[in-house]
């Protein structure tokens, strides 16, 4: 019923920016929770930001918060992940994840039951 696409990735220098999308369809997309994990080549999967659509609070990794930033347009259905300053650390495969509104755990991946595809984000130094 929910679809969660992301797109936007690309291969950037260090010290660029860029803006990924994740667009959601076929659900109440103001009242859920999404947020942006990624998975770097050979590690795990770690959190980068969370939005509460029906609070309009956000959520950020420590090691992150200063350099991308967590935005919703609720009349596109869509969440965006700015992303400035990057680094060559920052390669890695971004994914959106949604949920119904919860209040906590936002860094943990279980609450989160849509996922999308990914898409890769390169920085070169």
């Amino acid at each position: 019923q929910v679809h969660v696409v992301e797109s936007g990735g690309g291969s950037v220098r260090a010290g660029g920016s860029l803006r990924l999308s994740c667009a959601v369809s076929g659900g109440t997309h103001s009242t859920y929770v999404m947020a942006w994990f990624r998975q770097p080549p050979g590690k795990e999967r770690e959190f980068v930001a969370a939005i509460r659509l029906s609070a309009d609070l956000s959520y950020y990794s420590d090691a992150l918060e200063g350099r991308f930033t967590i935005s919703r347009d609720n009349a596109k259905n869509t969440v965006y992940l700015q992303m400035t300053s990057l680094k060559p650390e920052d390669t890695a495969i971004y994914y959106c994840a949604a949920s119904y509104d919860f209040h906590s755990g936002y860094a943990l991946e279980r609450p989160y039951i849509w996922w999308g595809q990914g898409t890769q984000v390169t920085v070169s130094s």
